[in-house]
Order: structure tokens, then sequence, then C-alpha cells
């Protein structure tokens, strides 16, 4: 066997990589053998996803070596990662919705003879790539039919057709449920017992010791540790990747009152396509109390944050802000009157990915001081604001400037924690706030949330962490089909019990 047969698959020594202000990366070291499963983890900040795009040829690191297959290279670009075979995943997918999977797929990388592209040529090696690698898919199927695993494995298969050996997946389950996780293991171990390499970023430590076979911990731009799975816990794993003991999120001592901030009752809705998407949902939220909503997605959980909001017209119901009724507001007024939102999805909802900090910080308030004097934008006032949200909610940006596609995910969504909680709000509906972020942020989230609810605010809180719903629910409700049907205690429900109302298992409808 030569020296390159015995040579890791991907290792990189040294690696530096520094922007304005920032070091990303500082003398980072990572070994990944082949056909292993390799997994990096850390707080967001800590340098995954640089170093991830240093492999991929999306960045140049200003020092260190990189050696694929044991040979030094100096990717210029993708392209020149992709001819070596490394292909990459990226969180948020990019896949034209409107085009077949076949078309998706070999966008690009067509094969043609006399410039008329071989389509049945295509459709043949995708269903071999898709059969070999235990992935189901249709290759006539039209993308936005597809459920959001399906969608991940197009993706997939995107970087298999074009010879990729090495597999770099960003938070690979950060969108998806649980059923939807399995079947995305169990392709990475297809791909495993056909050779492919795969390294993939992710924050959720159980995940990762089910799946992994070596883990890189990153911490503050370096990397601290790799281990194998049997050699830690996730507890442990937690520690390495924020240097010091977790907090959780269990909260006990009630803080609720008999004043309701928010009832809704007997909310009805159509979705897009005439189908029922809420069926006679009604309950309230109390000042001080934090209402969690269990589901998996899809069952109208996030139809009902959109109704609650105005985003939505709802065809029966009522929703009171207090002693108001707003279901004929529209979103600018409830937002003004007291609602503030985190949104589950930050990038499409929640921000301005190309705009200033401070233009973010006042998405929604912009009509209201600091931000505004009478018609105009008090720049100064939103300057002022966003650089005490960045200190107040310790989120690591070198000033109000900078763009918010430069911050990382953990951070970004720091921001709107800390934009929605400096708004006044008397409810905040919070959806999925802690989706893609690492246990640190996590944490200061979990932490903003139990201080608000404190200071007397009502909390929606719609999530699938159970944990998160369990220890930070004062009243928890499982909605299944559309509907509300169980009522639950969370000082005394186990997950367990909570996912078998979850997916309809002994679901016993209760009233508010």
């Amino acid at each position: 066997m030569s020296d390159r047969d015995r040579a890791p698959t991907v290792e990189l020594r040294g690696i530096t990589k520094r922007f304005p202000g920032v070091v990303a990366n500082q003398d980072v070291d990572l070994l990944v053998e082949s056909g292993e499963i390799h997994a990096v983890v850390g707080e967001n900040g800590a340098g995954k996803s640089t170093l991830m795009k240093v492999i991929y040829g999306m960045q140049r690191p200003d020092e260190g070596t990189i050696l694929i297959n044991g040979e030094d290279v100096h990717f210029r670009s993708p392209k020149d990662a992709i001819e070596a075979g490394i292909g990459m995943v990226h969180q948020h997918f990019m896949l034209a919705r409107n085009l077949t999977i076949l078309e998706n797929v070999i966008l690009g990388a067509e094969p043609t003879v006399a410039s008329v592209i071989r389509f049945s040529e295509a459709r043949d090696r995708i269903r071999e790539l898709a059969g070999g690698y235990g992935m189901a898919l249709d290759p006539d199927r039209l993308v936005e039919n597809l459920a959001v695993g399906e969608r991940q494995r197009v993706e997939i298969l995107k970087v298999l057709y074009r010879g990729a050996r090495i597999l770099i997946l960003d938070e690979p389950t950060a969108v998806l449920v649980p059923q939807e996780v399995q079947g995305l293991f169990a392709s990475l171990r297809g791909l495993k017992r056909q050779g492919v390499t795969v390294i993939f970023i992710s924050h959720k430590l159980d995940e990762v010791l089910e799946v992994a076979d070596t883990i890189t911990v990153m911490r503050g731009g370096r990397t601290v540790a790799a281990v194998k799975p049997a050699e830690v816990t996730a507890h442990r794993l937690a520690e390495l990747m924020v240097g010091s003991e977790l907090p959780r999120p269990e909260i006990r001592e009630s803080t609720v009152t008999e004043t309701v901030a928010l009832a809704v009752e007997g909310l009805s809705l159509r979705g897009d396509e005439g189908q029922e998407v809420l069926r006679d949902v009604s309950f309230r939220i109390h000042c001080g109390e934090v209402v969690g909503i269990a589901g998996v997605e899809g069952n109208g959980q996030s139809e009902l944050i959109e109704a609650i909001m105005g985003i939505r017209a709802v065809e029966g119901g009522v929703v009171r802000l207090g002693e108001r009724d707003i279901t004929a507001w529209r979103t600018r007024s409830r937002r003004e009157s007291g609602i503030s939102y985190i949104p589950e999805d930050r990038h499409s909802r929640g921000l301005l990915l190309s705009a200033p900090l401070w233009e973010n910080a006042m998405l929604g308030y912009q009509t209201r001081p600091p931000f505004s004097k009478g018609f105009w934008i008090d720049r100064q006032g939103a300057r002022g604001r966003t650089s005490e949200v960045i200190d107040h909610f310790r989120v690591m940006a070198p000033s109000s400037e900078v763009s918010a596609h430069a911050l990382s995910g953990g951070n970004q969504q720091k921001l709107i924690v800390g934009r929605e909680m400096t708004s006044g709000p008397k409810v905040l509906i919070a959806a999925q706030p802690t989706r893609g972020i690492d246990v640190g942020a996590q944490a200061a989230v979990w932490e903003q949330i139990k201080q608000a609810r404190g200071a007397g605010l009502g909390v929606l809180l719609v999530s699938a962490d159970l944990e998160e719903l369990i220890g930070l629910s004062d009243t928890l409700w499982v909605i299944y089909g559309g509907r509300l049907v169980a009522h639950v205690d969370p000082r005394t429900v186990t997950p367990e019990e909570l996912g078998g109302f979850m997916t309809g298992a002994g679901a016993a409808e209760e009233s508010a």
C-alpha cells in the first residue's frame, strides 16, 4: 500500500482565515479518514462554516495547508474542489422549485450530444445513484411537491451526480422532522458503505453521537478536541463546545397571573388550496405564562402563528390582545400594539441579509422612536438602539454597520430576539426560537424567555425541541391535524408521551 493510499481523505494543517476585525479560523487542524462520517461541532461563530468553505474552495486560507488524499491542493473556487471530488450541501437548499428532480440534478452538468440533452441517460444515472445509496426518488417529480427531507436528498444527489466522493453537509438536520432525520442517517450510512467520506456540521449533539464515527470540537475559531462517540456524552461535548457548564431550560417557579394577555377563540383557517389547516383552535396566554405548542411540522402550527400575526386571514374565530378584538387588524398594527414575533425562518421572515444590522434592528418598528422622528428615519437613534441590542444580547458583531449576512446563525438569532424583546412587547410569539443554533446561543435565548416571563410577558412557544418545550412551558398543548388534541402538564409529561400525542397515537382531546 502506497503512502497516498494510507493518507487521510482530508487533512488540514494550521489553517488560519481572517476577515476584517475577525479571525474566523486560527491554526486549525482537522483529520478525516477515508469512508468515515465525521462531525464538526461548536458554537455558532466557532468557525465551522468558514472551515467547510475553505475545504470547498469558497474561501482561500491566509495560512495553512489542505491535503486531499495526501496531495497538497490550492483551490481557487468550488469548481476546483468539485474536480477534486468534493461536494457541499448547504443548510439552505439551492433548488429550482418549478423544475423536476432530474432537471435540478443535471443543471449545469447536462449530458449532451450535438447540444441535445440526453435526458434518458441522465434519468438512468440518477436512478442508479439513488438506488445505490438508498435514496428512493422519482426523477420526474417536481421539486415543489417534495417534503423537506426529499429535497435534501436531491441536493445530495446533485453532488454525487458530479462525482463527489467527499460530501460536506452544513447543519443537515436543522430543517428536518424526526422521521426525516432517521431517513437522512440511513442515507449517510449507505454513502459510507459505498466508500463516500461525509463531513457534517451540527449542533444537535445526540444526533452527532448516533451517526458520527469521529467528532471534532471547535471553540473560538480553534479545534479543541477530536473524540470518538463512545468516549463522550452529549453533556461533555457541550461543555467542550462552550468551555463551561451548561444551563438547562427548566423553569418551575410560577409567575402566571390572572390577566389574559392573548386569547384565541375557535380559530379556523383554510390553506392556499382550500384544505382545512386549522379547526376550532382555542387557548389563552396569561401574563407571566409560557404556553407551548408541540407538533410534528405540517400540522397547522405555522398557520396558527401566521393567523395570530395577521399574515393569514382566518375563516372563523377571534383573536384578542388583552380585551381588544384584533382579528381584522393588519400585521403592522398588531406589532405596534405589543405583539413581538420571532419567526421560524430567520432568513425569509426575520432579516434583510444584505442590509446593515441597524436597519435589521428596526424591522417592524421603523415608525416608532428611537428609529424614527415623525416621517423620517432617525439613523443615529437606530444605530444607538442597535448597539444596545448588540451589547445586552451578546451579539458577536464588530459594529452595527456590518450586514446581517456576515453574522453566524446564532448571532443572527440573538439580534432578532434582542430586537423583539426591546420593543416593549405584551406578547411574544416565538416560533422555533433555537432552531439551527448551538447550545450556547440556545441557553442565551432560553434565559431571555425566562426573564421576559418573570417580568410578566405572555409567551407562545412553538418548537420541535421537546426538551425546550417541556422545560420552558407553564402550559403545553399538542397540535395534530390542525386541532389541539391534548393539554398536558409539562411538569409530569415525558418526551415519549408527548411524542405519542404528536403522532396521533392515543391523542385525547381536552378542552381549555
